[in-house]
């Protein structure tokens, strides 16, 4: 063979070995990059899974609103919520004390496609009011929680990614970031602590739009009801920003209660109780 040909087939033997090299590279990074969402919407997954076929329940609810002095006012809430099983969850919460804000009534309709619907009832106007899907990152009646995290969580509003492993209070938990898929959340991003034992929340980080952390949710003393249904007895929301925190502390709680989709209807929110 004439050295001429020879060189020839050396270069074309080495692009075809540099091109399978790029190729295999590039699938490899393709690869990487796809396992952590990919696990993250698993996990994701199975953490819904475990909290399905819970019907109904009904709660009475302590808020703590706390100032950045520390000092503290108190509500009395009943939560009443309903599981459907082709879509996001319901729920009504009725304020029952003190006296400015009582019968002050909402209602929540989760979506796992469409966009949430809620409505707030506030007995000084005498009048229902929906709130705007622009307007859900506002705080929930004065509380650190805004309307966006007074719904149920449905796996389709986030993407996920897999960040790492991470021991929150002893409980070995996944630590996911997942990103709002729906239109005006008030976060770029949520920072999700769950543990690998039970498939619960244990920590959420909030940030907002420009990305800096802005709220911190904490869940604590779960307590196991039905043999399968875990559910924090206290979950305290702490606004890094103003100093401001509320806590939600569950004083009682009963499932399978004597509730239908009737009792979820906006136009009887005036009603509440």
């Amino acid at each position: 063979m004439k050295p001429r040909y020879r060189r020839r087939i050396v270069r074309y033997i080495s692009l075809v070995l540099l091109a399978s090299f790029i190729s295999i590279s590039a699938l490899n990074s393709v690869a990487a990059e796809s396992e952590p969402s990919a696990k993250g919407l698993e996990i994701a997954q199975e953490r819904k899974a475990r909290d399905r076929g819970w019907n109904n329940s009904e709660a009475e609810i302590l808020m703590v609103l706390r100032n950045a002095q520390g000092q503290e006012a108190t509500r009395k809430l009943n939560v009443k919520s309903m599981e459907l099983t082709d879509d996001g969850d319901k729920a009504l919460t009725v304020f029952q004390s003190p006296r400015d804000v009582k019968g002050t009534a909402f209602l929540s309709f989760s979506h796992v496609f469409d966009a949430d619907e809620q409505w707030i009832f506030l007995p000084a106007l005498k009048r229902v009011k929906r709130i705007a899907s622009k307007n859900k990152s506002g705080p929930f009646v004065g509380s650190e929680f805004a309307f966006e995290d007074m719904t149920s969580f449905e796996v389709e509003k986030f993407s996920y990614t897999y960040v790492g492993d991470e021991t929150i209070n002893g409980e070995a938990c996944f630590v996911l970031e997942q990103t709002p898929q729906y239109d005006y959340s008030g976060y770029t991003l949520q920072k999700v602590w769950i543990d690998k034992s039970h498939y619960r929340v244990h920590k959420v980080e909030f940030y907002d739009k420009k990305g800096a952390l802005l709220k911190v949710l904490e869940l604590k003393d779960y307590e196991l009801y039905k043999e399968k249904y875990w559910r924090a007895s206290r979950s305290e929301m702490t606004n890094l920003q103003t100093r401001k925190s509320t806590s939600l502390i569950t004083e009682s709680l009963i499932f399978d209660t004597d509730l239908s989709e009737s009792d979820f209807d906006k136009n009887s929110l005036k009603r509440a109780r």
